[in-house]
């Protein structure tokens, strides 16, 4: 009797054991001395213009006077190591909304010794995807930090428009709004790192 075996059936990525959602709480930072309270709020969109209902979004950034809260940063910015700079949220299943409640971050210098225009750092994750992406977004308010920034003006000037939260004008805490648009028209643009 010969024995005819199937094809191996498809399936999607994962099990994901080890990566969890965003815990509550884990979207709020404390707000270190000096620092300004500001929220950060947006959705992620796929390529039909859907909003992605489980996505997870991690940020990091440098604290009010542009220190990191890593070994390798050593310049003493007298401020208090506690404020991690790290943040996590998941989108909302209904609405698609993320929300991030942090302070302000402050300019750091570039590899060229220039500053930095404020920014945050983002990575995205989601079912389906095999590898996290990430991006960056700096400020509606910054303009003249931006047109100096290194890394935003090596991005073709057309594409700049998509790394650029904006501020909702009479918000209070300030808040800006960044939406992640993962394919499509106005594709958020995305780095290798």
């Amino acid at each position: 009797m010969t024995r005819h075996l199937g094809q191996t059936p498809s399936q999607t990525v994962g099990p994901f054991y080890s990566m969890r959602l965003a815990a509550e709480g884990d979207n709020v930072l404390p707000i270190p001395d000096g620092g300004q309270r500001i929220v950060v709020k947006g959705k992620v969109f796929d390529a039909d213009g859907k909003h992605v209902e489980d996505a997870l979004i991690e940020t990091w950034q440098a604290n009010p006077v542009g220190g990191y809260n890593h070994p390798d940063d050593l310049r003493e910015l007298g401020q208090s190591r506690e404020f991690t700079g790290f943040a996590r949220a998941q989108t909302d299943f209904q609405t698609g909304e993320y929300r991030i409640e942090t302070v302000k971050p402050g300019r750091v210098p570039d590899p060229e010794g220039e500053m930095q225009a404020p920014h945050i750092a983002m990575i995205i994750q989601g079912r389906g995807m095999l590898n996290p992406l990430f991006t960056r977004f700096y400020f509606s308010d910054e303009l003249q930090a931006n047109q100096q920034d290194i890394v935003l003006r090596a991005v073709p000037a057309g594409r700049r428009a998509t790394l650029i939260a904006t501020l909702d004008e009479g918000s209070d805490p300030p808040t800006y709004v960044f939406d992640v648009r993962l394919q499509g028209e106005s594709e958020t643009v995305f780095f290798d790192v």
